[in-house]
């Protein structure tokens, strides 16, 4: 920051410097001292005041004044107010310094008093109010239990509870697997009128540790915290498949003494230290878990992670559903619903596969691997985790799930597999009931899309197919448009099943030859790469509503993809519109019955708390209408195969 005396925008803070005395610098707030300034550094933030050479002699002064020392920070006080009169260029130049150390939580007030035992220090480098932190810690008490009172795990939390103040005895608790514990905080609020107030309620944190891997749970209620322990317990124990050596001694000193900080923070109602880590991994809005393991090197390796928690039992846990609006939100909810030790689906990685023409991913599911392609790699790994989810919320069949991120993007899956589905029940369905030919050809082409997405599947990977695309349904709205690019019969040939290799519906013709033509390359490049995958996902332009709010470049027409789908998703809403009065269906919310695996239900409850949409694929809604084309769910490759005389692929999966 450069100190500009003279600035016309300068902040008064207070009144006089007479307020200063409300004031002091934080405990173990260091400073470097510069030619033209100085550099501050506190607990999570650091601050660099430049100006000019008189500004490192106007810090020590200020220094002073917001000393610890109450006698010696008072004289310097009295000393600034006289040298310092209203409306002179040093009382402004003070002002702005004062307005930054606030700015940067570099001041702590005097007023709230000094907090006492041997966490004093340390609250005041962290507390807002020091002794309102340490009075709270000092009218509560805690509890360890644990199957075995003389653990290293119960008698090391025991030991940090009680340095920062918390008084804790330890507690034999049988019903405790081995290897946990459970640090529980119970004392009173402090409220007025009541002796030393009403009883607050019990905050807990669970600990476990088995096989050189552990974890700590958020803060919450006891209830909670063992909810969140089993889950995570069972978890670890499924994701860790090979054999550590033997204990680091460090590891549960390591799990219990962050457990003692996870509840000491949560009792003197400090910020959790996971947001103090500064982690831009972490999702805002959900409650984080510490995972801590021993790696081959003998070392330890701690981070925390965002935890979508299969149970929620607090209040505070079942929060109001926050859709994904933007592909940057459904992205980085991604590693949440797939981290190694705290999700519940496999991460979707390129590898070895190729990028080009058409972006490949995989991941594993259940039977085999699963794998996706799109027009770029993001796109790819959106579709590999809805296409994933969607399989294990249906017992491993396509159906009866459609989930998206987001309600429009789940609901344009779930409409374009209707199409699918009604043209797969329905393959000999005749022309002339609502289906009418359009004519397209990679000559007359004027969208650079469709036109390049031809040319790579025919020029570059040299695939002989042809293209046809029919208008679906008669009536007003949008227009409904399905593209079917088969693989071109030669006279040897004549009498067998076209081979199906890409189809799409979508709301222009160019849209449709282009996610048939892309759902052909990927197909094409899948077959080629990976010809044991038990499933192969392809694009359709359902996700082109999660890219309307990105920024287009002034030259990026709708040759480029980021455009393309910013043109598409403008037409989303008419066109799903005009799917569902297509299908004369409209795809409901879904959920797992009670009786539902375990792991079903983690899912889902993942899923939402992530701002995913489960919708129900309505394999069991009547259908009216007949005659729509074949088309893809999310893309054609989700029911390898289907369409009129196809042919099963060694891409096809389940039904």
């Amino acid at each position: 920051m450069t100190v500009d005396q003279a600035a016309p925008d300068t902040r008064d803070v207070f009144d006089a410097l007479d307020s200063l005395g409300r004031w002091r610098l934080r405990p173990g707030v260091s400073e470097t001292v510069l030619h033209n300034g100085v550099h501050l550094r506190g607990w999570i933030t650091s601050l660099t005041l430049e100006g000019g050479d008189g500004l490192p002699v106007l810090w020590g002064r200020l220094a002073e004044a917001l000393a610890a020392d109450e006698e010696r920070s008072g004289t310097a006080r009295a000393e600034l107010v006289r040298a310092a009169p209203a409306g002179s260029s040093l009382r402004g130049a003070l002002l702005t310094l004062i307005g930054q150390l606030l700015d940067h939580d570099l001041l702590v007030e005097r007023s709230g008093g000094e907090a006492g035992g041997g966490a004093g220090p340390w609250l005041g480098a962290v507390a807002d109010r020091p002794a309102a932190a340490g009075a709270a810690l000092a009218r509560s008490q805690a509890r360890v239990l644990g199957a075995d009172s003389d653990s290293p795990l119960a008698r090391t939390a025991a030991r940090a509870l009680n340095r920062a103040g918390l008084r804790a005895e330890v507690v034999e608790a049988a019903e405790l697997p081995d290897g946990q514990i459970l640090l529980v905080a119970s004392g009173h609020d402090g409220s007025p009128g009541g002796g030393q107030g009403r009883e607050a309620e019990e905050r807990a944190v669970a600990v476990g540790v088995r096989a050189g891997l552990g974890f700590v749970t958020p803060v919450g209620s006891v209830a909670q915290a063992r909810a969140d322990a089993e889950a995570l317990a069972g978890r670890l124990h499924r994701q860790r498949t090979d054999r550590p050596a033997p204990e680091h001694p460090a590891l549960p000193v390591l799990l219990a003494s962050s457990a003692a900080q996870r509840l000491v923070c949560a009792v003197a109602g400090l910020r959790d230290p996971s947001a103090e880590a500064g982690d831009a991994r972490l999702l805002p809005g959900l409650p984080t878990v510490l995972i801590a393991e021993q790696e081959p090197s003998d070392g330890l390796r701690g981070e925390y992670r965002s935890w979508p928690g299969p149970v929620l039992v607090d209040a505070d846990r079942v929060r109001p559903r926050a859709d994904v609006r933007t592909l940057s939100e459904a992205l980085a909810r991604i590693p949440v619903l797939t981290d190694r030790w705290a999700g519940v689906l496999d991460e979707p990685d390129p590898g070895v596969l190729p990028q080009l023409p058409a972006a490949l991913v995989h991941c594993a599911v259940a039977g085999g691997d699963l794998v996706s392609g799109g027009a770029r790699a993001d796109l790819a790994r959106l579709e590999a985790v809805c296409r994933a989810a969607e399989l294990r919320l249906g017992g491993g069949e396509s159906g009866p799930v459609v989930v998206g991120a987001g309600l429009e993007h789940a609901r344009g899956r779930a409409l374009r597999r209707a199409v699918d589905r009604e043209a797969a029940d329905q393959p000999d369905a005749v022309s002339d009931d609502g289906r009418n030919p359009v004519p397209w050809s990679p000559e007359t082409a004027r969208h650079p899309q469709a036109a390049h997405w031809w040319s790579v599947l025919v020029g570059r990977l040299g695939v002989d197919a042809e293209v046809t695309v029919e208008r679906l349904g008669t009536g007003g709205g949008a227009g409904v448009f399905s593209a079917r690019v088969v693989r071109r019969q030669h006279r040897t040939a004549v009498g067998a099943p076209p081979e199906l290799l890409g189809s799409a519906v979508e709301a222009t013709v160019d849209d449709a030859v282009a996610f048939a033509a892309l759902s052909a390359v990927v197909r094409v490049q899948a077959a080629a790469d990976t010809p044991h995958a038990r499933q192969l996902v392809t694009p359709s332009g359902a996700a082109a509503m999660l890219a309307r709010s990105a920024k287009v470049a002034p030259w990026e027409d709708s040759g480029w993809t980021t455009a393309w789908l910013a043109e598409a998703a403008g037409r989303e809403p008419g066109f799903q519109e005009s799917l569902t009065g297509l299908t004369r269906w409209s795809p409901q919310p879904w959920e797992p019955s009670p009786g539902a695996d375990a792991d079903v239900h983690a899912l889902w409850s993942a899923l939402r708390q992530c701002g995913f949409t489960v919708l129900s694929a309505g394999a069991d809604a009547p259908n009216a209408h007949t005659g729509p084309g074949p088309c893809s769910a999310s893309g054609p490759a989700s029911h390898p195969g289907s369409g009129p005389g196809a042919r099963p692929t060694p891409m096809e999966g389940p039904r």
